[in-house]
């Protein structure tokens, strides 16, 4: 899979506004999944080339992206409209490389949703004041991410990547 840091190069290919069932069916799905009410007046869909994902603007602003064709909030929409469910809540010693990329380790985790399934995508928040630093897709179960040793999240999206600041 390719990460959002990895993407070098970020071009728009197209961008157009979204309709009104396709905005219904991303607002759905982030409600499900994060238990989120996105709201807006303007979705507008920005098609990126040679990248993995694609990014929905929402009055303007990159809130949600499409990663493996999936819509996730970006970490600016996470701290916008902070998630309900699907959250990993690191350490202060997790935080300077959870925001410089790095995957999540069990030793940093001090909570996780207990609901998040391998290969879901994941919201990775500091515990001091709950802001997201990443987003990033589960390699194994939210009850089973605590622990001693080995990587349970690997990053996709973090503060700083191109995505962070990508501008359009």
């Amino acid at each position: 899979m390719l990460s959002v840091a990895n993407a070098l190069c970020m071009h728009v290919s197209s961008r157009h506004h979204l309709r009104s069932d396709a905005i219904s069916a991303l607002q759905a799905s982030l409600a499900d999944s994060l238990g989120v009410d996105i709201a807006g007046d303007t979705f507008e869909l920005v098609e990126l080339d040679d990248t993995a994902f694609d990014i929905v603007l929402v009055d303007g602003t990159k809130l949600v992206a499409y990663i493996d064709e999936e819509p996730f909030l970006t970490v600016e929409g996470a701290n916008e409209f902070p998630p309900q469910r699907g959250v990993v809540t690191v350490d202060a010693g997790a935080v300077s490389f959870v925001s410089n990329g790095a995957d999540v380790m069990r030793p940093g985790i001090v909570d996780a949703d207990a609901d998040i399934a391998p290969g879901d995508l994941v919201a990775i928040a500091e515990e001091t004041h709950g802001k997201v630093l990443a987003i990033g897709r589960a390699l194994t179960a939210g009850d089973d991410m605590r622990g001693s040793s080995g990587k349970v999240v690997e990053s996709i999206h973090y503060v700083g990547d191109d995505l962070y600041t990508f501008s359009v």
